[in-house]
């Protein structure tokens, strides 16, 4: 095996390079996940997660972790009202019969991040995660790489995959290519007991997600399995907009204030997003890697998801896209049939490189259109084509 006997690390402890972790250590690979949380608790994790047939549930099928998955999953989570400004419904999924499980191609099964991390998690050998263990700087020594930390500590690894996300420390040692910024920017939060602080738009989701469409803009909410919702909001807008606005977005009063007149051909039952006075804000412009970026591939490091091809939120792909990245990086770092580990790194770079070609361009457009006059049009009829 091209790994055997060497010291594998894996940058960032998100689903894309947990998933990673577990299925090597299943094929006998000794590695450790570093990651920058002072520990698993730390921090609230982030909105709930829909995965696909195709990739993240046949990563987790490989890892052999579906009974915990379906241990952990929410059911009818994926429902889906889509509505306008006004918030009329125009699409509502919960009043269609459910019909899709497990094996399905088209089910899409939602679990909230916190639990998926956990199972992945407590799938690991002990030790395997490495916690407060930030990037400081990498250094190239002979054939292997010197990872420094904020910490003090450093370690030596043959091989090292980044899965550091948008601002990836690793991104730099595989290739100079950057990210463009795709034209819209998000402000997102979550609001703790949602029953009780935005008891009109959680009466609205029914436990589900919300996708609203008006003037070029959308919100776009999900119920999560603590009570607490997460949203965010988008439009077009300048890349440097949440650094000129003036807003101080641990402010809600100054964000009310603006969505009270960027939004004003909006309900007032979306006030209650903003009026809720605790979680502060996070602007977050969309960047996007370029659609035809290529690297040459090198022995001993790579990159999965964001890291490796960041892109909007708009087409559901981006833990998908990395926990199926982490699903072909093992196989090919595990396989016989390549003469050497810089060989099994280009052929994983060149599926990676192909596939996001491909979803890059569907998230890019649905995040153009989306954020066009004719959004809530262009929604419907996808859904409802005829």
């Amino acid at each position: 095996m091209l790994v055997k006997n060497k010291q594998v690390a894996i940058i960032g402890g998100g689903p894309g390079g947990l998933t990673l972790a577990r299925l090597l250590q299943r094929k006998g690979v000794h590695v450790n996940v570093y990651e920058r949380d002072v520990n698993r608790d730390v921090r609230a994790q982030g909105a709930t997660l829909d995965l696909h047939f195709e990739s993240g549930l046949k990563a987790l099928e490989k890892a052999g972790l579906m009974d915990a998955f379906k241990a952990n999953y929410r059911p009818d989570a994926d429902q889906l009202r889509i509505v306008d400004e006004k918030a009329k419904i125009f699409y509502d999924e919960h009043t269609e019969e459910a019909t899709g499980d497990f094996g399905d191609e088209w089910f899409r099964p939602e679990i909230d991040r916190g639990p998926l991390r956990n199972l992945l998690l407590d799938s690991l050998q002990p030790g395997t995660v490495v916690w407060d263990s930030h990037v400081a700087s990498v250094e190239r020594i002979d054939d292997a790489f010197q990872l420094n930390f904020q910490n003090g500590n450093t370690v030596i690894a043959d091989v090292v995959i980044g899965a550091d996300g948008a601002n990836s420390k690793i991104r730099p040692f595989v290739t100079p290519i950057n990210p463009f910024y795709a034209g819209v920017t998000i402000l997102e939060r979550n609001i703790d007991d949602a029953q009780t602080n935005a008891p009109q738009i959680y009466d609205l989701l029914q436990g589900g997600k919300i996708m609203a469409f008006g003037d070029s803009k959308t919100i776009m909410v999900s119920a999560k399995g603590n009570g607490s919702l997460d949203f965010y909001i988008g439009w077009k807008a300048d890349v440097h907009w949440w650094v000129n606005s003036g807003i101080d977005f641990k402010d809600g009063k100054q964000v009310l204030e603006w969505f009270k007149k960027e939004y004003a051909e909006w309900d007032n039952i979306w006030l209650e997003l903003f009026e809720y006075e605790k979680n502060f804000f996070t602007p977050r412009p969309l960047y996007c890697m370029p659609l035809d970026q290529s690297w040459q591939a090198q022995p001993n490091i790579t990159l999965i998801g964001d890291a490796a091809h960041l892109m909007p939120p708009y087409a559901g792909e981006g833990v998908n896209m990395a926990m199926l990245d982490a699903l072909e990086l093992s196989e090919c770092l595990t396989s016989e049939t390549f003469a050497d580990l810089k060989s099994a790194i280009a052929h994983y770079e060149k599926q990676m490189f192909a596939r996001f070609a491909e979803v890059g361009k569907e998230t890019l457009d649905n995040t153009d259109w989306m954020h066009s006059p004719d959004g809530l049009k262009k929604i419907l009829n996808m859904f409802n084509p005829n």
